[in-house]
């Protein structure tokens, strides 16, 4: 099942999306779950599941969409998760590197991703999104992968020259990472390790790998990031980007207004954002 958020006709909703179309779970259990986080926190999927074969009702090119959890209490991001992303930065600590990102720095598919205008390196990063959908704390990794709801893919932009002594500077600016379009349930992957992840600029592929190249593994990161802060459903884990980032690139490759950017990944989905400069004000454009 592929679970999508998304704005239909002015209203916050949510849905399971088939070939031609978007089953809205809103309009038929929103009175107890409005959104697909309270879903989630709800156990609601086995109710949800249950209109899996009803005919859609909001065609896709009607719908504008959110990132797949809009308000998690976390998202946590793994940094230099991937063999070759390390060989480019010449990292070698053994531990995993964790770094925050805000809600509001998320995007959905097919809107724009906001360039911030005190960055010259704007930078992408094509990673698979781990949404967490039972709650606990100090979990086993060998219990982990029952805590997962479903994975999503990220592009999670960063502003590079930001990056200064650390990383939350560079990654949380309004607007710059895209999460979606969907989350495949966790039953449609069943072996998150097995999974071809692709990063395209302009039609051009700057990202090519599998994630079973990942030096620390789903199951690993939950167990890790659960010794220290309970996992709630709805949080997100992004687990780390691919090398061929454009930052380490000679000559560099940065994003720019009018670019393209894409992530795929084998069996969840393809996400597609157009880069736009941030706006003067600084406010994000409304969804």
């Amino acid at each position: 099942m592929k679970l999508a958020s998304f704005i239909y006709q002015g209203q916050r909703s949510y849905g399971i999306v088939k070939a031609d179309g978007v089953v809205n779970l809103g309009r038929r259990l929103g009175d107890r779950y409005r959104d697909l986080k309270a879903l989630l926190q709800g156990n609601g999927m086995v109710e949800a599941a249950r209109f899996l074969n009803d005919a859609v009702d909001v065609p896709m090119e009607a719908i504008t969409f959110l990132p797949v959890i809009e308000q998690p209490e976390k998202i946590l991001c793994v940094g230099m998760n991937y063999a070759a992303k390390r060989q480019e930065f010449d990292q070698h600590n053994p531990a995993p590197t964790l770094f925050v990102r805000f809600p509001d720095s998320q995007t959905g598919h097919n809107e724009p991703v906001l360039k911030p205008r005190h960055s010259s390196e704007f930078d992408y990063e094509g990673e698979l999104a781990v949404i967490i959908g039972k709650a606990g704390e100090n979990i086993s990794r060998d219990d982990a992968l029952r805590h997962v709801a479903g994975y999503s893919c990220y592009m999670d932009g960063s502003a590079r020259d930001w990056q200064h002594t650390w990383f939350t500077a560079g990654k949380n600016w309004r607007q710059t990472g895209a999460f979606g379009p969907w989350m495949a349930t966790a039953d449609e992957i069943p072996d998150p390790h097995q999974l071809a992840i692709r990063t395209w600029l302009n039609g051009r592929m700057v990202q090519e790998d599998n994630t079973s190249s990942m030096i620390h593994k789903v199951a690993e990161l939950i167990e890790y990031i659960s010794t220290f802060t309970r996992l709630s459903p709805g949080d997100v884990i992004i687990t780390g980007s691919p090398g061929g980032v454009g930052k380490k690139r000679n000559p560099p490759l940065f994003m720019h207004a009018g670019d393209r950017i894409e992530v795929e990944i084998e069996h969840i989905g393809h996400l597609s954002n157009v880069i736009m400069d941030a706006p003067v004000t600084g406010l994000a454009a409304a969804h």
